[in-house]
């Protein structure tokens, strides 16, 4: 994620969306040059295509959360074998450059789920029938996994939804209930505790529960989900006070447990691993490489088969130095990681396919990252080995949004979307903290 700092003030969110506008506008010939020659090229070269399904065979495919890259990504791999793939985004992102993709047949806007879940299910039901839709998979921001499991509710006399049901998603999506949920199988767990004011934590026994330990929001919290404070320390109160820990917005306290960390992606079906990658991670990171961790598999393998699951799920574990697996939380929907896909020609049959072979990353894939957020990257080196380090990653890895045989997505995310998100926070002399590239939007205090 482009980190900028974020200065309160109507003249500094003018400077601050100006200025942003001024950079990207200066990388629009390079962008642009890129498209063309990209294009000139695929005119001339004869390209080893994959080959397409039978036509009785073939699907029409609806995806949700068309701004981010991820959604791009389902969206390519579906085409290439021959499906057709509706895109779907809330009315405020209507300008996404994804939807200028070779893989999109149709694209169609929605209201926000969270401030209109009868409309939000009903426009899809709508697009569901238009359409002839036999699939639905949703690419669920935080907040809108709950919403999504009642849109497959409402969808399923009429199409299959890779999804969770609503109950599922609720105790997935609970940092508290997930960890209970785990130990209740007997799988690893961290402790944990929710609370739902600071005085609760203020009270807490920490001289008879020694160690650290981690707060976080129990409901999505798109800014302070980064702060990641340890307690207990001196003078904790003040900062407890000043966090909002409510009845409605309970938080957990977990068990801070030290080790590599590690994202798990794993799509599955009843029960089984249809499509799973493993990548190390950090909370400021976008880059990911496909690493085999057994041990992390095995823990899903369980958890899934237990649950008996069907949907998109992935996980934040920590490995310790012993080489236990810990789980710091679950997301009930589809983890960026899936961009290491991009040159997998078997994506497709793992997500609509139940008996076929479980499938990970290409041996030879290369990884993938950002460039716009690469780009920022560079202000942040501040030695030769960070010169190299940052070297070697792309010129070892992909973007995941330029591809060859689709590379128009790539200018309009950087010279058509962002630029618009931040004439609209000019207009309204609004700031923001960062610009996601990753997901297609800027990171905002009460955003969605």
């Amino acid at each position: 994620m482009t980190q900028i700092l974020f200065v309160s003030g109507r003249s500094s969110a003018v400077v601050q969306n100006l200025g942003t506008l001024f950079l990207l506008l200066l990388l629009l010939p390079f962008n642009l040059a890129v498209v063309i020659f990209y294009s000139i090229i695929g005119i001339f070269r004869n390209q080893t295509k994959q080959q397409l399904l039978p036509e009785k065979e073939r699907k029409r495919i609806l995806i949700t959360g068309g701004k981010m890259t991820k959604a791009l990504q389902l969206a390519r791999s579906f085409h290439r074998v021959g499906h057709e793939v509706y895109l779907v985004e809330t009315h405020k992102y209507w300008l996404i450059g994804h939807r200028f993709s070779r893989a999109v047949t149709g694209f169609f806007t929605v209201p926000v789920p969270q401030k209109e879940p009868e409309g939000y299910c009903q426009s899809l039901l709508e697009i569901v029938k238009e359409n002839n839709i036999n699939v639905f998979i949703p690419v669920s921001s935080p907040i809108a996994s709950y919403y999504d499991s009642l849109a497959k509710k409402t969808l399923e006399p009429y199409c299959e939804g890779l999804h969770f049901d609503p109950e599922v998603t609720q105790i997935l999506d609970d940092k508290y209930k997930f960890c209970k949920k785990a130990q209740e199988i007997g799988l690893s767990a961290p402790k944990v505790f929710r609370f739902t004011s600071p005085q609760q934590i203020i009270d807490f026994d920490f001289e008879n529960n020694q160690g650290q330990y981690i707060i976080k929001s129990i409901p999505y919290d798109s800014v302070r989900r980064r702060d990641l404070v340890k307690l207990p320390f001196v003078g904790m109160e003040s900062y407890l006070q000043s966090l909002p820990i409510t009845e409605e917005k309970p938080w957990v306290m977990q068990e801070f447990i030290k080790g590599q960390e590690y994202c798990f992606h794993a799509t599955v079906r009843t029960g089984k691993i249809r499509l799973h990658c493993c990548s190390k991670s950090s909370p400021f990171q976008v880059n990911y490489k496909q690493i085999d961790n057994p041990a992390i598999y095995e823990w899903v393998e369980k958890f899934v088969r237990e649950m008996n699951l069907t949907g998109q799920i992935c996980f934040d574990m920590i490995q310790t130095p012993d080489g236990t697996v810990y789980p710091i939380e679950c997301n009930p929907r589809l983890h960026s990681a899936i961009t290491m896909f991009h040159d997998h020609p078997g994506l497709a049959q793992a997500y609509l396919e139940d008996e076929e072979e479980t499938i990970k990353p290409l041996p030879n894939s290369k990884p993938t990252y950002w460039t716009y957020h690469e780009l920022w990257r560079l202000t942040e080196i501040r030695s030769l080995s960070d010169i190299k380090t940052w070297w070697q990653k792309v010129t070892q890895g992909t973007d995941a949004v330029l591809q060859p045989d689709d590379p128009l997505p790539f200018f309009m995310l950087h010279n058509w979307q962002i630029p618009l998100l931040l004439l609209d926070n000019l207009r309204r002399l609004k700031g923001w903290l960062a610009i996601d590239f990753n997901i297609g939007k800027l990171v905002e205090l009460g955003g969605d």
